[in-house]
């Protein structure tokens, strides 16, 4: 399991947007795990061991929590992309110190950070699309041009452990889709074949994670945004949005491709945190 501990790193940092010294504090609590395990098998006794093995050498319960938190999110990382079949945490349970809700921009935000793109369509088609569909950073580099359907409005992507779904896009993602790949992204081939991913680097090869995160940060600090914002603050937008403006949990849940409606159901007290502060601004005696 240990090869895949870069893959998660990136993923942490490029997709989630974890700082990078989040992202080290991760990489040494992985580090120390794999010490202990030392290749043997890895299951739930094996992870019960570890944090006994934390608890006598006088490690504090809040250090302990960080550490199974974080095999926790590495474990289910491997589980959701189809690495491994069986999460050895699962039943592992974290003590209940309050829901760390996900970020979601204001519509008004959104706007001003679609329009920001001004010379790059291929960079609008970017933020339009994963602001229309909700799709994940792996997801919005791994279409081919075969997987938009113009006629009917349909964006097809591959999730987590490679399961397809179908989403809906709207009308101002398709527009500037389409002219992104009949114009720009047509300039960009040569005479020699014509490369199956959607979004192309300036060599015209598929674009990597890496450059896709460059070019929301370029865009962010563009726009003037202030609060810290990536592919998933854009997921987040977009689930958060639907559910404020009427869309029933099911559909976003299939929407987003969460295999459990629990998993969504966050977005709905991101609504009501919004409710209550939209309240207390508004009401005389809040």
């Amino acid at each position: 399991m240990k090869k895949h501990l870069p893959d998660f790193l990136d993923y942490i940092n490029l997709e989630r947007g974890y700082s990078k010294h989040t992202v080290s504090n991760y990489k040494r609590d992985l580090d120390q795990f794999f010490d202990f395990v030392k290749g043997a098998l890895i299951d739930r006794d094996r992870v019960s061991q570890y944090m006994k093995k934390m608890t006598d050498q006088g490690f504090a319960p809040a250090s302990i929590m960080r550490k199974l938190a974080t095999l926790k999110s590495f474990f289910h990382y491997l589980l959701s992309d189809g690495k491994i079949e069986n999460d050895p945490t699962a039943d592992l349970k974290l003590p209940k110190i309050g829901m760390r809700l996900p970020k979601a921009l204001t519509m008004n935000d959104v706007k001003k950070l679609l329009i920001t793109p001004r010379k790059s369509l291929r960079d609008r088609a970017i933020l339009e699309l994963l602001y229309a569909s909700g799709l994940r950073a792996s997801e919005l580099i791994g279409l081919k041009l075969g997987d938009i359907n113009f006629e009917a409005s349909f964006v097809k992507c591959f999730g987590k452990g490679g399961k397809e779904r179908i989403v809906p896009i709207g009308q101002v993602a398709k527009d500037v889709l389409r002219k992104y790949i009949e114009t720009e992204r047509a300039e960009q081939i040569n005479a020699g074949p014509v490369p199956e991913a959607m979004f192309l680097d300036r060599n015209g090869t598929a674009l990597s994670r890496q450059a896709l995160w460059d070019i929301i940060k370029k865009y962010v600090k563009k726009s003037g945004l202030k609060s810290k914002t990536t592919t998933h603050t854009l997921r987040h937008s977009f689930a958060t949005h639907l559910l404020e403006n009427g869309a029933d949990l099911r559909t976003v849940q299939e929407m987003l491709g969460h295999a459990n409606i629990a998993t969504t159901q966050v977005y709905t007290a991101v609504s009501r945190e919004r409710l209550k502060k939209v309240y207390r601004q508004a009401h005389p005696r809040a």
